[in-house]
């Protein structure tokens, strides 16, 4: 892969594998057991990367976070959220400082 690969990209590639057989799509088996399952994985996958962010090396690192980003990328193809969606919202964000941003979020 060259260094242009994008994260639409992976997007495109899930989104053809979650078409596929499960036999041979583990995005495909991935989404058929449902999004608390695909949710169970992206958790595994965090803290994976938090692990190998503090204690892993960098190759570790960067294996982790790819693995993160796919089973992200297979969440939000599990509950209809598109990539476009995430850039809309980041933008929205990033039109106001970080701390302005968190300050105007609705308490819970």
């Amino acid at each position: 892969m060259s260094d242009s690969f994008s994260l639409a990209d992976l997007e495109a590639i899930v989104a053809a594998r979650a078409s596929a057989d499960a036999g041979a799509s583990y995005t495909r088996s991935l989404l058929d057991k449902g999004v608390a399952k695909c949710a169970q994985k992206l958790g595994e996958e965090a803290v994976e990367t938090v692990i190998a962010a503090v204690s892993g090396s960098e190759k570790d690192l960067v294996g982790e976070a790819s693995d993160l980003l796919y089973h992200l990328m297979v969440v939000l193809k599990a509950r209809g959220v598109s990539l476009a969606d995430i850039h809309a919202e980041l933008a929205r964000r990033t039109a106001q400082s970080g701390l302005a941003e968190k300050a105007a979020r609705p308490t819970a």
